[in-house]
């Protein structure tokens, strides 16, 4: 989830726990975008009428970084983003495969995003 903060005391602890991806003006809605942070791939996603969402770029079925290159859409209400390699289909929010196309089930870890003066920050470490 997206949070957007604005309070100039909260700039130097977002500093210490966050990373500066980009500006928001970088994303575009329905397109997914990668993002380098330290040696881990991030996929970034900007769903229509969403909060900005941020999974591993590497796609656990495949094994390929790929999934910024996935197609955007929802179920139920939850944004998703369909691999562009075997077609699974994850939940934006929490990485959960909603379509494993009979396979194991497997997620990409989710990283925490913020919003700051119209920049992007990710958590470091992502989560799951």
């Amino acid at each position: 989830m997206s949070t957007a903060l604005t309070t100039p005391a909260l700039a130097p602890r977002l500093a210490a726990n966050w990373e500066r991806l980009c500006p928001l003006t970088d994303l575009e809605v329905e397109r997914g975008r990668a993002a380098l942070l330290g040696e881990e791939q991030v996929a970034l996603f900007l769903p229509p009428g969403g909060d900005v969402r941020a999974v591993d770029n590497h796609d656990p079925y495949s094994g390929a970084n790929v999934i910024s290159r996935g197609i955007v859409g929802s179920r139920a209400g939850r944004p998703t983003v369909a691999s562009p390699m075997y077609k699974q289909v994850f939940d934006l929010r929490s990485g959960t495969c909603v379509d494993t196309r009979g396979k194991a089930v497997e997620r990409p870890r989710v990283w925490p995003v913020r919003t700051l003066d119209g920049d992007l920050y990710v958590a470091r470490g992502g989560a799951r």
